[in-house]
Protein backbone atom coordinates (compact mmCIF):
# COMPACT_ATOMS: atom_id res chain seq x y z
CA UNK A 1 0.00 0.00 0.00
CA UNK A 2 2.85 2.31 0.29
CA UNK A 3 5.45 3.62 -2.07
CA UNK A 4 6.87 1.83 -4.83
CA UNK A 5 10.55 1.15 -3.95
CA UNK A 6 12.75 3.69 -5.92
CA UNK A 7 15.55 2.76 -7.83
CA UNK A 8 19.17 3.52 -6.26
CA UNK A 9 21.16 6.61 -7.22
CA UNK A 10 24.31 5.48 -6.61
CA UNK A 11 25.89 3.23 -8.21
CA UNK A 12 27.24 -0.58 -6.62
CA UNK A 13 30.90 1.13 -4.88
CA UNK A 14 29.26 4.59 -3.95
CA UNK A 15 27.60 5.42 -0.21
CA UNK A 16 26.57 8.28 1.00
CA UNK A 17 26.23 10.60 3.90
CA UNK A 18 24.10 13.83 4.54
CA UNK A 19 24.53 15.90 7.37
CA UNK A 20 21.19 18.52 8.06
CA UNK A 21 21.34 21.86 9.39
CA UNK A 22 25.53 22.80 9.54
CA UNK A 23 25.66 26.18 10.05
CA UNK A 24 28.54 27.18 8.32
CA UNK A 25 28.63 29.01 4.78
CA UNK A 26 28.51 27.51 1.57
CA UNK A 27 31.93 28.98 0.22
CA UNK A 28 33.54 28.11 3.58
CA UNK A 29 32.25 24.18 3.59
CA UNK A 30 33.39 24.12 -0.28
CA UNK A 31 37.28 25.41 0.86
CA UNK A 32 37.09 21.94 2.90
CA UNK A 33 35.55 19.53 0.60
CA UNK A 34 37.59 20.53 -2.73
CA UNK A 35 40.79 19.79 -0.49
CA UNK A 36 40.07 16.40 0.09
CA UNK A 37 38.06 15.81 -3.00
CA UNK A 38 39.54 12.81 -4.83
CA UNK A 39 42.28 11.62 -2.18
CA UNK A 40 41.60 8.42 -0.59
CA UNK A 41 39.97 8.30 2.41
CA UNK A 42 42.70 7.76 5.02
CA UNK A 43 44.21 10.79 3.42
CA UNK A 44 41.47 12.83 3.82
CA UNK A 45 40.83 11.88 7.54
CA UNK A 46 44.42 12.71 7.91
CA UNK A 47 43.75 15.97 6.15
CA UNK A 48 40.65 16.72 7.95
CA UNK A 49 42.35 15.98 11.37
CA UNK A 50 44.99 18.20 10.93
CA UNK A 51 43.53 21.32 9.18
CA UNK A 52 42.49 24.54 11.40
CA UNK A 53 38.93 24.82 9.90
CA UNK A 54 35.68 24.63 12.29
CA UNK A 55 33.69 22.97 10.00
CA UNK A 56 36.80 20.32 9.42
CA UNK A 57 35.50 18.11 12.14
CA UNK A 58 31.83 17.75 10.82
CA UNK A 59 32.94 17.25 7.33
CA UNK A 60 35.67 14.40 9.23
CA UNK A 61 32.05 13.05 10.41
CA UNK A 62 30.23 12.95 7.52
CA UNK A 63 33.25 11.37 5.64
CA UNK A 64 33.18 8.46 8.37
CA UNK A 65 29.57 8.17 8.36
CA UNK A 66 29.86 7.25 4.77
CA UNK A 67 32.67 5.04 5.38
CA UNK A 68 30.25 3.23 7.66
CA UNK A 69 27.71 3.13 5.36
CA UNK A 70 29.07 1.91 2.80
CA UNK A 71 30.90 -1.17 5.46
CA UNK A 72 27.75 -2.10 7.26
CA UNK A 73 25.14 -1.46 4.31
CA UNK A 74 26.41 -1.93 1.07
CA UNK A 75 28.76 -5.49 2.16
CA UNK A 76 31.29 -2.53 0.64
CA UNK A 77 35.20 -3.00 1.93
CA UNK A 78 36.46 0.25 2.50
CA UNK A 79 40.26 0.58 2.86
CA UNK A 80 42.43 3.33 3.88
CA UNK A 81 42.97 3.17 0.10
CA UNK A 82 40.12 3.41 -1.13
CA UNK A 83 39.40 6.66 -3.24
CA UNK A 84 36.41 9.39 -1.65
CA UNK A 85 34.26 10.65 -3.58
CA UNK A 86 32.04 13.87 -2.93
CA UNK A 87 28.68 14.12 -3.59
CA UNK A 88 27.13 17.37 -4.46
CA UNK A 89 26.45 18.26 -0.72
CA UNK A 90 27.07 21.71 -1.31
CA UNK A 91 23.11 21.85 -2.55
CA UNK A 92 22.16 19.93 0.30
CA UNK A 93 23.71 22.00 2.39
CA UNK A 94 22.62 25.35 0.93
CA UNK A 95 18.73 24.13 1.12
CA UNK A 96 18.93 23.31 4.87
CA UNK A 97 20.96 26.19 6.18
CA UNK A 98 18.15 28.51 5.87
CA UNK A 99 16.38 29.20 9.04
CA UNK A 100 12.84 28.14 7.75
Amino acid sequence: MGKSARERSLTDTEARSVLHSIRVSPQKLNLVATMIRGKDVGSALHDLTFTHRRIADTVKKALESAVANAENNHQLDVDPGARSRRQNSKAVFKSHHCGA
